[in-house]
């Protein structure tokens, strides 16, 4: 079944979509083989295949790809003790229908994404579902934002693992102002965002996150040992798990780790093994929102392998921590 608009399409995935992922192998049983119906799922993994975040905010096209290497490996992990996988479902993707380049008016087509995202959520994810969005890029955090403050009635917080804030003016949406615009709209009480660059975040950015009162850490003063990764991934849990009634929002930009095909590509960012303790903290987290994994962008079988690879560690890192 599909939904949709004049710009994008929803297509919603059945089992057949699924088994096409999934290779059977005798004497074993995959996470794909023990994916449950959408009505019982705790977990609905929803993909964006689009890259027009990226571009509006001049960045590189690719991020459209990333969400069908994840399937084709995440389906493909052993369903074992550790993680079944008989609580999650595969909603479905959403795919562009027109064609676009630089030239054209990208954020008009962004804002229909907005809407067309939360208009998805809404008639597809139910009270005390965990929605997992995977691909796109990271403009999708704003309408994950605006689903998540209006189903629980009130703003929310929001953590990044990022080497950008992504907290650009109100300039006409792309993927570096989701967080600005979901706070100035009224849905987000305090951003938090780890191990920024300090040399890829300009003074505005970093002026208005303090005027605003969120809270940032320079990815420099980690190299410096100033600060220490696990000691503030802790610090953060224990403070929202204790002092915090409000709903968390959880991001990671795949930017942010080293040598990851991705919009931003940087030979300079955290490990793989870092990103998956943070998502394994965050998972920690008393009261979840969402978890948003955007802007890989694989542009060949190769980067296919590493994106997707990466991406279903990342998925069945915060599925199997969280609550346990």
């Amino acid at each position: 079944m599909e939904s949709i608009n004049k710009n994008f399409k929803f297509k919603l995935f059945s089992n057949s979509d699924i088994s096409h992922f999934t290779i059977s192998r005798n004497g074993e049983t995959k996470i794909g083989e023990n994916l449950c119906d959408l009505s019982t799922a705790k977990y609905i993994i929803i993909g964006v295949q689009e890259s027009l975040g990226p571009l509006a905010n001049k960045g590189r096209k690719g991020a459209e790809n990333a969400f069908e290497p994840f399937l084709s490996k995440f389906l493909n992990m052993q369903a074992n003790e550790t993680l079944f996988g008989q609580d999650v479902a595969v909603l479905g993707s959403i795919v562009s229908i027109v064609d676009y380049d630089v030239t054209q008016d990208l954020g008009e087509l962004v804002k229909d994404l907005d809407k067309f995202l939360v208009f998805i959520l809404d008639n597809y994810v139910q009270t005390n579902q965990i929605p997992i969005v995977i691909g796109g890029g990271h403009n999708n955090a704003y309408p994950l934002i605006k689903f998540s403050s209006k189903r629980l009635k009130g703003k929310i917080n929001v953590v990044n693992l990022d080497a950008h804030a992504d907290y650009r003016p109100l300039e006409g949406r792309h993927s570096g102002n989701p967080f600005s615009y979901a706070f100035n709209e009224g849905y987000v009480e305090k951003y938090t965002v780890f191990g920024i660059h300090q040399r890829y975040n300009n003074q505005k950015i970093i002026s208005n996150l303090k005027s605003d009162g969120h809270t940032f850490t320079y990815f420099e003063d980690y190299l410096d040992d100033k600060l220490n990764w696990i000691n503030d991934f802790n610090d953060f849990i224990l403070k929202s798990n204790n002092e915090n009634k409000l709903f968390t929002g959880i991001e990671l930009d795949l930017d942010a780790i080293e040598y990851m095909p991705s919009s931003a590509f940087s030979p300079v960012g955290v490990s793989n093994l870092l990103a998956r303790k943070y998502i394994r903290k965050m998972a920690k987290l008393n009261k979840i929102a969402y978890i948003h994994l955007p802007e890989g962008a694989p542009t060949n079988t190769n980067e296919e392998s590493v994106v997707g690879k990466t991406l279903a560690y990342l998925v069945s890192d915060f599925i199997s921590c969280h609550g346990a």
